[in-house]
């Protein structure tokens, strides 16, 4: 039977035949790289989780009061929902849309959630937000508030995060709500520990993307033969996460094949950080306004509220 390439298949293979190679980070995001992070999330070195939740608890009372009662929450990202746990305790929604591309994790999540909130009428959407974001029917068309926590935008560049922003303007009325959690510029040294935790659980989380990849692609990439690679490039204000083979390597799939020579990457992870001038003009640019400001005690992450 000829084989016939899907245009998941396509885009992946285009990606790992640019120079340099690149990995769309969304394929992290397998169950086992959902668990990963999750680990990730608890570790000392990984501030981000932990600070948000700081900031969740301590303003949540004064998101509630901006936003009032009644609302449809959107997380996007959702991940294990745990955000939207601590927001809930605050703002009480009456409506609850999980969206994330890990289907199965995005659904325990939920499950998770509704033991909580028995009356919340909850979903679980499996999709890729650099696509356009449909919510499941029945979502009241106002009072909606968009939830896009853990700094994920950072990992779009900034045309992509614009965009995505946006889409989701496109989802919200005028009298309705985006809060968003971004990670602040800071020290190098500080962001480049989050990324290179001593117990390794990040470099496995970036290996396992070829896992992944294996599974959709039918490569035989050998997670063994590369090493993780993170560090700080201040010229763009980002986080970059690589993959470098640890030697020559042939790594082939069903159409073709490519040559790695050692010490070669894939890209595989961008987090920009951003300071809140850059923050307000791009929400501005998507259409967003009257924006509000919550940081931590070091200034090191920042949750925005902005009006649609």
């Amino acid at each position: 039977m000829p084989f016939d390439p899907t245009p998941e298949f396509m885009s992946i293979i285009c990606d790992l035949n640019r120079n340099p190679a690149r990995i769309d980070p969304k394929y992290f995001y397998d169950d086992h790289g959902s668990a990963l992070f999750e680990q990730i999330t608890r570790l000392p070195e990984y501030y981000l989780t932990r600070t948000e939740l700081t900031i969740l608890d301590k303003y949540g009372s004064q998101i509630n009061h901006v936003i009032g009662q009644g609302v449809s929450l959107i997380e996007l990202g959702a991940g294990n929902c745990e955000k939207s746990r601590a927001l809930c305790k605050h703002i009480r929604p009456v409506h609850f849309v999980a969206i994330d591309v890990a289907e199965e994790f995005v659904s325990e999540g939920v499950r998770s959630l509704e033991s909580l909130h028995p009356r919340l009428v909850c979903h679980a959407v499996a999709a890729d937000l650099a696509k356009p974001i449909e919510l499941p029917a029945g979502i009241p068309s106002s009072k909606r508030i968009v939830f896009y926590p853990g700094s994920s935008i950072g990992n779009f560049d900034p045309e992509s995060s614009r965009a995505l922003l946006e889409r989701c303007h496109a989802l919200l009325g005028a009298e309705d709500w985006l809060l968003l959690g971004v990670d602040l510029v800071k020290d190098p040294e500080i962001l480049e520990a989050a990324y290179n935790d001593k117990k390794g659980v990040t470099a496995q989380f970036n290996k396992n993307v070829l896992i992944h990849i294996n599974r959709l692609i039918g490569s035989d990439f050998d997670p063994d033969q590369w090493r993780h690679v993170a560090f700080y490039n201040a010229v763009d204000s980002r986080m970059e996460m690589h993959l470098e083979a640890k030697s020559d390597t042939v790594v082939s799939w069903p159409s073709g094949k490519r040559k790695f020579h050692m010490g070669e990457g894939i890209h595989t992870e961008n987090s920009y950080k951003f300071t809140l001038k850059t923050l307000k003009d791009r929400l501005r640019q998507a259409g967003f306004q009257h924006t509000n400001v919550w940081m931590d005690e070091h200034q090191w992450y920042a949750l925005t509220l902005s009006r649609a």
